[in-house]
């Protein structure tokens, strides 16, 4: 045998042996805020946080969550996993069953605190060939958020240094980016008081991979509820990431703030994704059920109830259209979008969060615009001899309510909700 020939043998040996390896360190790790203590991450002496571990992490490690409230590590409210593993939520501190929207509860959230993180909660990365999974998680991002009063009636976006408070984390609940043949499963999860500009999940998918995002409930958010994009941008229109949306309930998507133009919708798509939506509930949202305003031409919105939206049920470039109408006036909806419902729909939010919504108030754009006045002051006088815009003054309009707190406790009472056959159930 030549030299060559064996070097190419022993390379082969080498790189083989690598894979085993890695698949032979690919292992469970158990996370209890309760009994936790070290980094073992046994069932037996499992590990405090979720953030505690994340440095000993490798593709294809699935990590247990116990019950209880984990509030990142050092409090810092942002857990960032970067390989592609498994994060599986609602155990009992013993591992023995699991209960994710009842007795069972695992809670991401945090403090809001100037040390606390301004991040999505919960970030993950996956590699080329590989599979993320969340699920049965329930991301709260009430006491990360910087309210106005105690009453938590409105977020503030701002920092308050002089009394140690964050600004309201601008980022939404789970955070996935796919690299090329990647899958990504996020179910049976509750997000919940994130106020994104963005998603409060939000996904972006690489070449030829598949994301499944079904059953959960996503629920007084700011943003969209779900932002379906692509990281990979093909001339030839091949390799599109492929979604499928299904049997989630997503209510209550407000506006970034009360004069925004944008954000409030339930579902948002990219226009280089192929989406399949079905199945779920879509309600009360500032803008709409589904904005595919970016025309993404691959599309299927077939079965789903849709009630209470406030500008339009699916919006395609800038033509806005109720559900019932989608089949006659789409033009780049899938044949088989049919079977959308709408109805009058009570959801068991309870009565105090539902008077609080009902109760606020929205301004436009357009009004706050009309009501600015141009000064006449030395330095518009300037601006106007160089031929540029002149400035306005400040107009004082905000909204007393917004994205006031939902409690642990209403959300969950809209998850035991049945919609029927549509809509998200408990795992």
């Amino acid at each position: 045998m030549s030299r060559a020939s064996r070097l190419s043998i022993y390379s082969l040996i080498a790189v083989l042996s690598l894979l085993c390896v890695n698949e032979v360190q690919a292992r469970d790790y158990y996370v209890s805020i309760k009994r936790g203590r070290g980094k073992n991450a046994t069932k037996e002496k499992p590990a405090k946080d979720l953030g505690n571990i994340v440095s000993k992490l490798v593709a294809g490690d699935v990590v247990h969550i116990a019950e209880g409230v984990y509030r990142g590590r050092s409090n810092n409210g942002s857990d960032n996993v970067p390989v592609p593993v498994t994060i599986i939520g609602g155990y009992a501190d013993d591992f023995s069953k699991r209960d994710p929207w009842g007795a069972h509860r695992t809670i991401l959230s945090g403090v809001d605190q100037m040390a606390g993180s301004t991040q999505y909660r919960l970030i993950l990365g996956c590699d080329a060939g590989k599979r993320v999974v969340v699920d049965g998680l329930i991301i709260d991002n009430g006491d990360r958020n910087h309210y106005d009063t105690d009453k938590q009636l409105k977020i503030r976006r701002r920092a308050n240094p002089a009394k140690n408070k964050n600004a309201t984390p601008e980022s939404g609940g789970i955070k996935i980016k796919l690299g090329t043949d990647c899958q990504a499963t996020v179910k049976n999860n509750v997000v919940m008081n994130t106020a994104p500009t963005g998603g409060a999940i939000a996904t972006w998918g690489g070449k030829n991979s598949t994301l499944t995002i079904e059953n959960n409930l996503i629920i007084n958010n700011t943003g969209e509820g779900i932002y379906a994009m692509t990281a990979f941008h093909p001339r030839d229109g091949q390799g599109l990431p492929s979604y499928e949306i299904k049997n989630n309930t997503i209510l209550f998507s407000w506006k970034h703030d009360a004069i925004a133009t944008y954000g409030g919708n339930g579902v948002k798509l990219d226009s280089e994704v192929i989406a399949n939506i079905t199945g779920n509930v879509l309600g009360f949202n500032d803008y709409g059920a589904i904005d595919n305003i970016k025309k993404c031409k691959k599309l299927t919105v077939s079965k789903n109830l849709v009630f209470g939206n406030r500008l339009y049920d699916y919006r395609e470039f800038n033509t806005a259209m109720k559900i019932d109408a989608i089949e006659d006036e789409s033009d780049i909806l899938n044949e088989k979008s049919s079977g959308n419902v709408s109805k009058l729909v009570k959801v068991n939010v309870g009565p105090r969060f539902a008077a609080i919504y009902a109760g606020r108030k929205e301004i436009s754009r357009a009004k706050v615009d009309a009501a600015a006045k141009v000064s006449n002051s030395g330095a518009n006088q300037l601006r106007g001899i160089l031929g540029l815009p002149l400035q306005a003054s400040a107009v004082k309009m905000d909204a007393d309510v917004w994205l006031a707190r939902l409690n642990l406790d209403e959300a969950m009472a809209v998850a035991q909700q049945s919609f029927g056959e549509f809509g998200a159930k408990k795992p």
